[in-house]
């Protein structure tokens, strides 16, 4: 049986862990040969890569570490060292990012700009660079969050950086339009993820308390974002762009 992806080619940034590791293994599954994007940590890509294989599918690892200078150049110079520099890039998820857990009041210059360096700046210039390799009728999916529609004081740096990626998504889906590329935002909530372990398993509390804010009553799991950037990144998703998904199981309604 043919599968929704394939013959396609997706490159999934920060997809050693979390929620980039099971869109890169959905992706995979559903036929896309997949580039796992990581920073630092080797074996954790390795892995992922392992895991994609042991179920029949394919991937690579791709190594740049985000937000710092040059780091679109080695992210590019890995694709085409392993696909070569003609080859097309169907799908871009743009997953990479980091924390920035802290008011107003504690956000330095230092942590402000490292946000938005991770977690805007590189995707904005990762989808400038690939936007050449990307062929008619592709797609470019970013994961934001939901707290750019739920109000969120403790992290305001971070609601700002994924807030711009939004309006980034609006603009670049007009943008692409005549060229039948699909431009859309995946929003999640509260997910049980290694970045997260800390505060959502740390304090007893907390886990209850973040499962209530769901109005499906349970703490989102990677699997559940998967599955929505799997549908954007397939052809049943051609008529819909320029648009945030929800996908914070019904988070504070």
């Amino acid at each position: 049986m043919s599968r929704a992806l394939d013959g396609r080619t997706a490159l999934v940034t920060g997809a050693s862990r979390g929620i980039g590791r099971a869109v890169a293994e959905r992706l995979a599954a559903e036929g896309a040969l997949v580039a796992v994007g990581y920073a630092r940590d080797e074996a954790a890509a390795r892995e992922v890569v392992d895991a994609i294989a042991g179920a029949g599918g394919r991937a690579f690892p791709v190594r740049a570490e985000l937000g710092v200078p040059g780091d679109v150049e080695t992210l590019f110079d890995a694709l085409d060292e392993a696909l070569g520099p003609d080859a097309p890039l169907h799908i871009l998820v743009n997953n990479a990012g980091i924390s920035v857990h802290a008011p107003i009041e504690d956000v330095t210059p230092e942590i402000y700009d490292r946000g938005f360096a991770v977690n805007t700046r590189a995707p904005f210039f990762v989808t400038r660079r690939a936007l050449p390799r990307i062929p008619d009728g592709g797609r470019i999916v970013t994961v934001t969050s939901g707290v750019t529609r739920i109000s969120f004081p403790e992290a305001i740096a971070y609601a700002m950086t994924k807030g711009a990626l939004e309006t980034f998504t609006l603009a670049l889906a007009k943008h692409l339009g005549p060229r039948g590329i699909t431009v859309n935002n995946v929003a999640p909530g509260i997910v049980d993820t290694d970045a997260n372990a800390g505060w959502l398993r740390g304090d007893p509390g907390a886990w209850e308390a973040s499962a209530r804010r769901s109005a499906l009553g349970r703490v989102g799991v990677p699997r559940d974002v998967a599955g929505v950037v799997a549908f954007l990144a397939s052809d049943d998703a051609g008529w819909v762009t320029g648009v945030t998904v929800d996908a914070t199981g019904g988070g504070d309604l």
